[in-house]
């Protein structure tokens, strides 16, 4: 047996399924073995594995054991020359191992070896080699000089930037995503260290490797896609607590002495760096347009509140009372108005914007008349003002959308201008399946040799990049029925990266690509509108939540009476804290429904006996369909 190839997944069948039919057709004439350990996927992986790849030898947990155990399942039962392990987001091109393993066969040192990596927009990653991250090199990393030096070989050894990424070199580090390594070598070295749970094993093995007298390889002259969105992930204090956890046990394990107690403050000082960064960046993209139109409506009522001091009441001066209550529980209302009904989940939909504002100042009026007389300052303020802020905010979020867009054409704001390459057959297959996915998607056409006199055929692929400056295009989708990966990977290149390419595999019903280079892997596949997906319906629910939980809180005593205070305060308090909502999912499969908080009340209320089976669809409806008044009927007929 020339080549194992073990990939572990986990909740990707998608991308799962493109990269084992790439390694199919990468395989043709290699004796090989292709293993996938499945870490218990709950979207149906393994199914779709057994059934579309019956050769593939399946090995699936019942719990996901990590990335370093499911690996090392597979290289213990494998019986090839070489060991490839996979990530399940990658293709490969069709003369990829056959270049690799002729490579790896003509350096009798060579232990490891990964490969020149590009992701979704063929933009090249620079986790394609790296150096071995001591203590200085991770100072340089976490200060950022290795990306204002990228290519000096002091400061830029985490990437090795010096080195030609399109030169095959000796490195230090492989990417755990496109590992090969000598089978030979690892019965030396010893397999993944299964203390990594996940992140820091590749790094590990590749250090291993090397003290264990073997070399590792950066071989440049064949390409795979590797989607995927570390600078996303990187924003993820999930993601820093575990990444830098796996490089404290590097050190531990492999550093002695002062480099260790080096390496562990810098690593330390990263984690909070990173944690504060992370937690920093999500709070500014979550609020910061609530804070600046909460600012922007203050000011303009304030400015309001002077030219009617002026002009209309002819006084000195209003209460300090009206700056200092009555501007800004306007301001919060309005702001909180528009929160809850979705506003600043969909900026740019004027009509739910404008039953924002008209809400709130329906809400303002109403706390108005609860005050006492002597706070009673000035109704036409709130009249007036309620126009002002209508047409501030309509003119600020125009504007807005016109540096996002550069458009004032609000309907096409999600764009997109697609070509296919492809036949006509798959040209049809694709519009139907985008359509679904978004209305505002213009299939323009296709381009094949095949040449064709209906008017969707544009041109030839050799005429493509010609195509794409002519008709506008701002993403293709290459069709992998009718042209190689190999030759797909040039066109991406010779493109280059400002167009966003998707791939639809054979005889798939999918399309898979990356809409930016820091973006994770996206799948478009037939869509079904989840209610409970929207970010307003969302809100609702919340809202509905807290006002349940404090109304029962206040009627506690009545509820007494019943013999439920306990339990109903208890679950008040968990709904209010946010540990509970009130109706909840029924089944544990939901890894395709919206994530929500475990449920007081149960979708399958009704259900006198569990049945998974109507429990997954009694789910499937209830996001599908969320409203309040769902909630509402789940909760009486529980009772």
């Amino acid at each position: 047996m020339k080549l194992s190839i073990v990939i572990v997944n986990y909740n990707v069948k998608h991308f799962l399924e493109q990269c084992l039919k790439s390694v199919q057709n990468a395989t043709q004439n290699i004796e090989k073995e292709i293993f996938v350990v499945d870490n218990n996927s709950v979207d149906g992986s393994n199914k779709m594995v057994s059934n579309l790849f019956p050769e593939v030898i399946l090995i699936a947990n019942k719990e996901n054991v990590g990335f370093s155990v499911a690996n090392n399942q597979a290289i213990k039962r494998s019986t090839g020359e070489y060991v490839l392990l996979l990530n399940p987001d990658t293709i490969v091109p069709e003369n990829c191992f056959e270049k690799i393993l002729a490579f790896a066969d003509s350096k009798p040192d060579l232990g490891g070896c990964g490969v020149h990596m590009v992701d979704g927009q063929g933009n090249f990653l620079p986790e394609s080699k790296r150096g071995l991250p001591t203590p200085e090199v991770a100072l340089y990393k976490m200060i950022g000089l290795n990306k204002i030096f990228p290519k000096s070989k002091k400061f830029g050894k985490y990437h090795l930037g010096y080195l030609p990424e399109n030169e095959n070199n000796e490195i230090d580090i492989l990417s755990g995503a496109f590992m090969l390594m000598r089978k030979k070598t690892l019965d030396e070295v010893g397999l993944l260290d299964e203390t990594f749970f996940m992140y820091g094993e590749d790094i590990d093995l590749s250090y291993r490797i090397k003290q264990g007298g073997w070399k590792n390889y950066y071989f440049a002259n064949t390409n795979i896609i590797h989607y995927k969105g570390e600078s996303t992930k990187k924003l993820s204090t999930n993601y820093v607590r575990v990444f830098y956890k796996a490089m404290i046990i590097f050190a531990e394990k492999h550093y002695t002495g002062r480099n260790k107690k080096l390496f562990k403050f810098f690593i330390n000082a990263a984690i909070y760096a990173r944690a504060g960064l992370a937690v920093g960046v999500n709070i500014i993209k979550k609020f910061w347009q609530p804070a600046l139109e909460s600012i922007l409506i203050f000011l303009s009522l304030y400015l309001l509140k002077d030219y009617w001091e002026e002009h209309i009441k002819f006084i000195k001066a209003y209460p300090r009372e009206m700056v200092t209550i009555h501007l800004p529980y306007y301001s919060a209302v309005w702001v909180l108005t528009m929160w809850f009904n979705g506003s600043y989940s969909s900026p740019f939909n004027f009509s739910k914007l404008a039953r924002s504002i008209l809400l709130g100042a329906l809400i303002i009026f109403m706390i108005y008349g609860l005050l006492p007389d002597h706070l009673h300052f000035s109704r036409g303020i709130i009249l007036f003002g309620t126009l002002v802020v209508a047409a501030l905010l309509f003119a600020w979020r125009t504007l807005l959308h016109f540096v996002k867009y550069r458009t004032l054409d609000f309907s096409q704001r999600n764009y997109t201008k697609s070509i296919l390459v492809g036949g006509k057959s798959q040209w049809e297959k694709v519009t139907k399946l985008l359509k679904s996915y978004n209305n505002n998607y213009q299939q323009v056409g296709y381009v094949s040799d095949v040449k064709a006199t209906d008017h969707q055929w544009l041109g030839t692929i050799n005429q493509l990049k010609e195509l794409v400056k002519i008709y506008g295009i701002n993403e293709i989708i290459f069709s992998n029925e009718s042209i190689t990966t190999e030759k797909t990977m040039q066109l991406m290149n010779d493109i280059g990266p400002n167009i966003n390419y998707f791939t639809i595999p054979e005889d798939s019903n999918f399309v898979i690509g990356s809409h930016s280079k820091n973006a994770n892997g996206l799948y478009i596949g037939e869509q079904i509108e989840l209610n409970l997906s929207k970010q307003d319906k969302r809100s609702q629910k919340r809202l509905f939540d807290i006002t349940i939980a404090l109304v029962s809180l206040v009627l506690a005593p009545i509820f007494y009476l019943w013999g439920k205070t306990r339990k109903w305060s208890s679950n008040s308090i968990s709904v209010l804290t946010g540990k509970k909502t009130w109706v909840g999912y029924s089944s544990s499969i939901t890894a395709k429904l919206p994530s929500m908080k475990p449920g007081v009340y149960r979708t399958d209320y009704q259900l006198k006996e569990p049945n998974s089976h109507f429990s997954e669809n009694l789910d499937s409806q209830y996001a599908k369909n969320y409203a309040i008044s769902l909630d509402l009927s789940i909760m009486v007929h529980s009772n």
